[in-house]
């Protein structure tokens, strides 16, 4: 009953997404990426985006570091846009995307979810594809109170969705499990049950228990950080360098950073041009602070840095907060 009724009101009222009109893997695999923690709208600008500049999975695997970055700038999880190239490549060797559950998965960051999203929409096979949305529609409907961030929270959930796949339309039930979480069975105090299929079956409704459920077991600590940002300017050129790998905003570039420290003397006085700029990612919160610096003689600084022309900037990936530094200095 579950299933015919999901995918009843799902053929009434599916959202009408660019990535749904095809059978396309490379298509369907790049909406997946793009989409995680991407609301639809700006997901699907982007995914338009990286269709026209690389419509197919051997142009994307051509592309440069560079290229894809910036394509990407402004998405954040900026390792995604980097397994992304991988992961294209990978296919580009394999002669072809790979067509099975477990293949996918051998694709430079691409999970159970994805490689179930892409198994079941470009190649019909009925495994269930267990997002944050199917977890709250199953754990509502059937009043379960396992953690979904637990292994035995996730094995549990991928059998009941398993148990209750239509075999003869995988796709659709997995994405009518996607529109029925995002459109009604939103979380917190937000679900409209008054219109919800399953409402006169859901455990959580009649027991009052919308807002208890999911359960989550880890609860991820927030880190603060104190960034100062020094735009050194000389000449029409300003100084930038790569961030490295093992932190944020790894392969992108900015101006001088200090963190926890004084600004350094550059010969000239640095002028601050704003104080405690929040910036808010996931698991941190950044608050930066921006100086500027003009001078007529390039101060000596640390391997890794290029002086580039301020025009040419826009040739350059980077963070958010870089962005936010060039608005305030318009």
């Amino acid at each position: 009953m579950f299933t015919a009724l999901l995918l009843e009101w799902f053929d009434i009222n599916r959202r009408d997404l660019p990535w749904r009109h095809t059978q396309d893997p490379y298509a369907i695999w790049l909406s997946e990426v793009i989409l995680q923690q991407t609301r639809i709208a700006q997901g699907t600008a982007y995914w338009q985006k990286f269709m026209a500049r690389f419509p197919s999975v051997e142009s994307l695997a051509a592309a440069t570091e560079d290229e894809v970055l910036r394509l990407w700038q402004g998405l954040g999880y900026y390792s995604r846009a980097r397994n992304l190239r991988i992961a294209a490549q990978q296919v580009v060797d394999m002669g072809g995307f790979p067509s099975t559950f477990l293949e996918l998965k051998r694709l430079k960051g691409v999970g159970d979810y994805t490689a179930a999203a892409v198994a079941s929409f470009a190649f019909g096979q009925p495994i269930p594809a267990v997002d944050g949305n199917a977890y709250r529609v199953l754990a509502r409907h059937y009043g379960i109170s396992t953690p979904i961030d637990s292994t035995e929270g996730k094995k549990e959930f991928f059998a009941l969705a398993q148990s209750l796949m239509s075999k003869t339309r995988p796709a659709d039930f997995n994405q009518a499990m996607m529109d029925l979480g995002a459109t009604l069975c939103m979380p917190t105090a937000k679900p409209d049950c008054s219109v919800c299929p399953l409402v006169d079956s859901c455990v959580a409704f009649r027991e009052g228990r919308i807002a208890a459920l999911p359960v989550k077991a880890k609860h991820t600590k927030v880190a603060t950080r104190y960034l100062s940002y020094i735009y050194i300017r000389c000449n029409d050129e300003v100084a930038i360098h790569r961030r490295g790998a093992g932190d944020i905003w790894q392969g992108l570039w900015e101006p001088v950073l200090v963190e926890n420290a004084p600004v350094p003397n550059y010969g000239e006085t640095a002028k601050l041009l704003c104080h405690h700029v929040k910036h808010v990612l996931t698991h941190r919160v950044i608050y930066a602070d921006f100086y500027l610096v003009e001078t007529k003689i390039k101060p000596t600084l640390s391997d890794g840095f290029i002086w580039v022309k301020e025009s040419a900037l826009d040739d350059y990936a980077k963070p958010r907060l870089f962005e936010i530094l060039l608005e305030r200095l318009i």
